[in-house]
């Protein structure tokens, strides 16, 4: 598929200028502002866990695929992005309003866990819905920051993948998930109000490219700060590397229908997310999350 980035005369578009603010009281309703007094809340849930080092992780018995791995519904949006007729990015709210909004970070959360905590055999029977209620919940008891052994997986009888189980099984997966708070008091988010140098974007990208070969698909938080046009989590899940860039491949759960991708500059040190449904292209900060006792 073409990659949106992956030509320079773009990416020197992109870097000449960041994304202009977005209208402020849409992302105070939409809560953002939740999520920043949340922060306090999140550093607080982090200390409860160990501060020991990270176990060893074995490498992952198959590769992440797209159209297996991922969940078959989106993450819906509650605003409608476009360009009115002055050139300005703004929004609208969606009518009628989204059964399923603001779950961007439970969903990519799930994800991974579903590929390091589950099994699907479609070679056995059907079951019925409480017991699918039962293995979803234990699924996403996993740990997403330290993969059990292939022996503690958890069997989805029934269905060949991830993809499949949750088109039949949408309803029971959005509940377990829990709510959108979720998406909001996630104890990584005091990370964003700091600034975020062209070193540690560098580092994130060799980060990131040293882990998905080991540990599977990386949870990365992708926003742009204080101006928030974007404020998102992404599931990385593949790398490829070229002379100018690093393209990340990534699971967008407000886009199920195709991968996206997430370009990472080597000049600039900077990365850079495609235009889309919901946000307008540009440079963002990347950081990633579910992987640390502080994150």
């Amino acid at each position: 598929m073409p990659l949106d980035l992956a030509t320079p005369i773009l990416i020197a578009q992109l870097r000449a200028s960041r994304i202009q603010p977005a209208i402020f009281p849409r992302l105070v309703r939409e809560g953002v502002l939740l999520s920043l007094l949340a922060l306090s809340v999140a550093v607080l849930c982090g200390c409860a866990v160990s501060r020991a080092g990270r176990p060893a992780v074995a490498a992952p018995t198959a590769s992440f695929q797209f159209e297996r791995d991922t969940f078959a519904y989106p993450n819906e949006l509650v605003w409608e992005y476009f360009y009115d007729d002055q050139g300005k990015w703004t929004t609208r709210k969606q009518s009628p309003k989204p059964a399923y909004s603001h779950h961007c970070f439970p969903m990519a959360r799930a994800a991974r866990q579903f590929f390091i905590g589950a099994r699907f055999d479609p070679s056995l029977p059907v079951t019925n819905s409480p017991a699918y209620r039962r293995l979803i919940r234990q699924v996403l008891k996993t740990n997403p920051r330290s993969p059990p052994p292939d022996s503690d997986r958890v069997v989805i009888p029934g269905y060949a993948s991830l993809r499949e189980f949750s088109a039949a099984h949408a309803p029971l997966l959005q509940e377990a998930c829990g709510g959108a708070w979720r998406s909001y008091v996630q104890r990584g988010h005091w990370r964003m109000v700091f600034p975020f140098s062209r070193s540690h974007q560098e580092q994130t990208a060799q980060a990131l490219l040293s882990r998905l070969p080991t540990d599977g698909p990386r949870i990365v938080h992708v926003l742009c700060f204080p101006e928030l046009t974007i404020n998102h989590a992404l599931l990385v899940y593949d790398a490829r590397q070229m002379p100018e860039t690093i393209e990340f491949l990534v699971y967008d759960p407000n886009q199920p229908e195709r991968p996206a991708s997430l370009t990472f500059d080597r000049a600039s040190r900077s990365f850079f997310f495609p235009a889309n449904r919901y946000f307008p292209g540009g440079r963002v900060d990347v950081y990633e999350v579910y992987h640390r006792w502080n994150y």
